[in-house]
């Protein structure tokens, strides 16, 4: 199970901080939080008494403060009241008449009027008189709402936690990682090398639990209250040997200025892997620990992380994947994520980038079957699709997506480069689907590549679910594909639907035709490819691919060492 968060502070004394000039409250001071958000009619305040009672007042944001006052009042008279039950039992009358004195003090020092809306009177810096007890206000301070880490744990394997935040951002928040220790007393050491959100943990940490310590902060350099959380388990073992760490020799270092280093990945998406289906038929071969989300996520990050990629273009990603794992992960290795949901699914396309090379200009994402129905880019075919309902509604049925995003070098803005990513349609039987998916593609990254961005290259990334034999992969490379292609009866004459296609881009299969780049029990082939504009990209160096003996060392893929049935497609390109 997961460990959720602990509050690791109260609300006594200034919000925990790196030093006393990031956080310049006094010491003295003790804390009132006030949460106040336009979009809710309430807002909430929080205090300590000095007797030590906690309270946490809802108030309406238009109410005048005069009467929120008044009720902190009564309720600190109440407080002293229950705190001597004798004083009570003698003249519970007199005490609870003796309503101490409740101001609000703007920073500057000037009394806040009575009459003024809650939501404006109480400020960040104002100070609140309570008798002789001084609260400085905080308004909307950082805090946690969520941190947890991941079940499995490996040496060897980067962790990142998962992180929610209101008023915050994980890049300004600190954190604090924790070893257990090995014997007596079940205390915590401090790792002290180790800063930041992501943690890798070495040998010397196997069948010790992990404590990680995070104080949430902002833009401003405000922090809150510090909150921690424990690992269900220990650091356990990594598998030792996996398919992707001799391709790490060749990515150890990112590319050069002028060049870009390319990856696609289909990953497989736990709503796929961890069906009865996919356990018994599908990959029975693959021990049921290494189907599991958290396991394949530690081989996933270390990987993805060490090819130090430019772009990345995955496929089959889990949308709770991108936004707590994958993304915080490649975030920290100077990678920024965007991602494209399938409709009506769980799984989707992403696609990152390195934030010192390009910048994001613009998105450009499609629903193929959206885009058919509505899209002017696309009357023609739709026109040509009209005489061949059975097909037409079946494209329509289909939920797959194209992500298209425009990217502009950070070291020299005349260069900029539309990056596609896709996964089409899956049966074998569907080539004739796949064809109407691909012109959608093709006619929308035309618009994008031609219309919008004049001239600009093209990257097109994807798990096509086509081999070099099929019409998809003729049709890319070659341009065109004939209206008598074998493909338009790929699911029988009932679906037959004979039309000419043709595309205006000169693509080149970067990494070649491989043997396969998806190796199942009972299938492999090369279904995954990385197409680039020839006229403008030329490829420098291909990846090699894992070994046929490194692939089936468990027999095929998923498996313990390798965390997908897709291998991963990597180059590099420079402009030419």
């Amino acid at each position: 199970m997961w460990r959720a968060l602990r509050v690791a502070s109260a609300l006594r004394g200034p919000a925990a901080a790196p030093s006393s000039s990031a956080c310049p409250s006094p010491a003295a001071m003790e804390r009132a939080v006030v949460r106040c958000v336009p979009s809710e009619p309430k807002l909430s305040l929080q205090f300590v008494l000095p007797d030590g009672s906690a309270k946490h007042m809802q108030r309406d944001q238009a109410e005048p403060l005069g009467r929120a006052l008044a009720r902190i009042a009564t309720n600190a008279a109440k407080g002293r009241v229950r705190k001597g039950k004798k004083a009570r039992a003698a003249g519970e009358a007199e005490d609870a008449a003796a309503l101490p004195a409740v101001r609000l003090f703007s920073r500057d020092g000037q009394a806040v009027g009575a009459e003024v809306p809650n939501a404006a009177a109480w400020q960040e810096g104002a100070v609140l008189h309570i008798g002789e007890a001084r609260y400085r206000v905080e308004r909307n301070p950082p805090a946690l709402t969520e941190l947890r880490l991941p079940r499995s744990l490996l040496a060897g394997f980067p962790v990142c936690p998962k992180l929610s935040a209101e008023f915050a951002a994980p890049q300004h928040c600190l954190f604090r990682w924790f070893r257990e220790q090995r014997s007596g007393g079940g205390g915590w050491v401090e790792e002290e090398a180790a800063a930041g959100r992501v943690f890798t943990p070495d040998n010397a940490l196997v069948g010790l639990r992990l404590k990680l310590r995070c104080t949430p902060g902002d833009a401003a350099q405000r922090y809150g209250l510090p909150c921690e959380v424990e690992s269900s388990g220990p650091v356990e073992a990594g598998p030792g040997a996996c398919t992707f760490d001799a391709r790490h020799l060749y990515t150890g270092r990112a590319c050069g200025a002028g060049r870009l280093r390319a990856v696609t990945y289909n990953i497989l998406a736990d709503t796929y892997a961890q069906t009865e289906f996919s356990r018994t038929v599908l990959y029975p071969y693959c021990a049921p620990y290494a189907l599991e989300l958290d396991y394949r996520q530690n081989l996933l990050k270390k990987e993805l992380a060490g090819y130090s990629a430019d772009l990345v273009c995955l496929q089959e990603v889990d949308k709770g994947a991108f936004a707590d794992s994958l993304a915080p992960a490649l975030d920290a290795f100077g990678l920024e994520g965007l991602f494209k949901i399938k409709e009506k699914q769980h799984e989707g396309l992403a696609t990152f980038f390195r934030r010192d090379k390009l910048s994001l200009l613009s998105r450009h994402d499609i629903a193929f079957s959206e885009a058919l129905l509505v899209d002017p880019v696309h009357a023609a075919l739709r026109e040509k699709l009209a005489a061949y309902p059975a097909v037409q509604e079946k494209v329509l049925q289909r939920s797959s997506v194209l992500q298209v995003s425009v990217f502009q070098s950070a070291t020299d803005p005349s260069r900029k480069i539309c990056v596609a990513n896709t996964h089409l349609y899956w049966h074998p039987k569907g080539g004739n689907i796949r064809l109407i998916q691909i012109a959608i593609a093709l006619s929308h990254i035309k618009h994008v590549a031609c219309d919008l961005y004049p001239s600009i290259p093209i990257i097109f990334c994807g798990d096509f679910n086509s081999t070099p034999s099929s019409g998809t992969y003729r049709f890319i490379s070659g341009g065109s594909v004939a209206e008598d292609d074998e493909d338009w009866v790929s699911n029988g004459e009932e679906e037959r639907c004979n039309m000419p296609l043709s595309h205006p881009f000169k693509l080149l299969s970067a990494c070649g035709e491989p043997a396969y780049t998806n190796y199942v029990g009972g299938f492999h082939g090369c279904l995954d490819y990385i197409f680039i504009d020839k006229n403008a990209l030329e490829v420098e160096q291909v990846i090699p691919l894992p070994s046929h003996e490194e692939v089936t060392t468990h027999e095929a893929l998923p498996s313990v060492a390798h965390p997908s049935d897709h291998i991963a497609l990597i180059c590099d390109l420079k402009w030419k």
